[in-house]
């Protein structure tokens, strides 16, 4: 499977992340009212794989190019991918307002780890689906057992 693949520098993929990632540094300079986000999370084990797995998604998203990728351009896979960022981004939003209902949770939750799927499925970066399978599976864990239930 890696002979596929070259080792390279996407910027696609580093803009990608730093795009998704502007309500999250928003977030940790201005605190939102009723910023149920800043508990103490009980699911810490779930919380570190995902962690470690953010990292290598992003790492595998930027690093690992396959040469059989089309040119970016507006598909229907980055139309998709642009709307899980809108529908992020709006979830914030709806967080900002101080709403935090299990919608809300998941719109903080979801949307964002498709965006990435969505960004490697376009890209032909097979390589990184599996670390953001997983870290959308720990995304979704501790969004849902720290603050849905």
């Amino acid at each position: 499977m890696l002979k596929k693949y070259k080792i390279g520098f996407d910027i696609w993929g580093i803009i990608v992340f730093l795009i998704i990632m502007i309500p999250n540094f928003i977030w940790f300079a201005v605190p939102a009212p009723n910023d149920i986000l800043r508990t103490e999370s009980v699911t810490v084990v779930i919380d570190a794989i995902g962690s470690i797995c953010q990292v290598l998604m992003i790492c595998a998203l930027c690093v690992f190019i396959n040469p059989e990728r089309k040119k970016l351009n507006f598909t229907k896979i980055i139309i998709a991918m642009i709307c899980c960022c809108v529908t992020y981004f709006v979830s914030w939003l709806f967080y900002y307002w101080g709403i935090t209902n299990a919608v809300v949770i998941l719109g903080l939750t979801i949307p964002s780890c498709m965006a990435f799927l969505f960004f490697a499925i376009d890209r032909k970066n097979h390589i990184s689906i599996v670390p953001i399978s997983i870290f959308t599976i720990c995304h979704f864990i501790y969004g849902v057992v720290n603050y849905i239930i």
